[in-house]
């Protein structure tokens, strides 16, 4: 994909706007979401023209012109070429997906992770995915694991989502999608119910930590998801459970930790998988 594009696009732009560019594309289904340097937004029209042309089954191409943000983890789209509609369908790992890209958060660059997370589940377990949006984790370990997923969203139209996809997949588990403030709806119904708790949010990973030791079990285990900024990329993951350490107030054996993707020059989104032991 990245050849293709670097070869259509070196009559419109120097090969490095080339790299900055691809760097900064994804597709979801029909839809192709860019993110464009300013130097290159008087040829936001011709870059949008260009990739519809040249990219397979793509309808819709937009240009994101905020960062994810705000309460429900939205981003701010305008349309350069094609159909404007973000409503579209994607698939991953055997699943099938309904999102709209504009009202609820989506990002194809963790499908990696999302494998990851599937392939460490047990069957039996009983699993809280505190930011779940349209619910592709949950979805996905459900999919060959007999496992129990309570989804949590504060995004309304993110769980509406979530239900139409928890419809339209044949799951060997069980996802219980829930509208709602994931610190609030773990201390009203899922006090130490977790064996598994994912914390998919990773700007806000300290202010929920106790809300997620809250939800899982005596040796359960958290996935806590954070940013960190390393001046050298070998170290994020080390930073990351450093940092967990400091911040968690009960008993943790790590059990690994990664890099889960780039965010930003010198910060990284990365994982920590932690056994947590809680008094009695």
């Amino acid at each position: 994909m990245s050849r293709m594009l670097k070869k259509t696009l070196d009559s419109l732009l120097t090969p490095k706007e080339s790299d900055e560019l691809i760097s900064a594309f994804d597709q979801i289904g029909s839809i192709i979401i860019v993110r464009i340097p300013d130097l290159l937004l008087p040829k936001k029209k011709l870059i949008g023209e260009t990739l519809l042309e040249q990219v397979k089954n793509a309808q819709s191409v937009f240009y994101q012109s905020s960062s994810v943000e705000g309460e429900f983890r939205t981003r701010d789209l305008e349309i350069l070429a094609g159909d404007d509609k973000t409503e579209t369908e994607y698939k991953e790992s055997g699943c099938r997906f309904i999102v709209d890209v504009r009202k609820a958060f989506f990002s194809p660059r963790l499908s990696s992770e999302r494998t990851r997370i599937a392939e460490l589940v047990s069957g039996g377990e009983v699993i809280v995915n505190m930011f779940g949006g349209i619910g592709m984790f949950s979805i996905i370990a459900t999919k060959k694991k007999k496992c129990t997923v309570y989804n949590i969203d504060i995004n309304p139209n993110a769980v509406d989502f979530c239900q139409k996809n928890i419809a339209i997949n044949k799951l060997t588990g069980n996802v219980i999608s829930i509208h709602g403030d994931a610190s609030d709806i773990i201390e009203n119904q899922l006090k130490n119910k977790s064996d598994r708790t994912l914390m998919l949010l990773p700007e806000k990973s300290d202010e929920f930590l106790n809300s997620a030791i809250s939800a899982t079990k005596n040796n359960g285990i958290i996935h806590y998801y954070s940013h960190i900024h390393a001046d050298k990329k070998s170290d994020a993951a080390k930073l990351s459970e450093q940092h967990y350490l400091e911040v968690t107030p009960v008993k943790s054996t790590i059990l690994g930790s990664k890099i889960v993707r780039p965010v930003g020059p010198r910060f990284y989104q990365t994982v920590v998988d932690v056994k947590i032991e809680k008094q009695d």
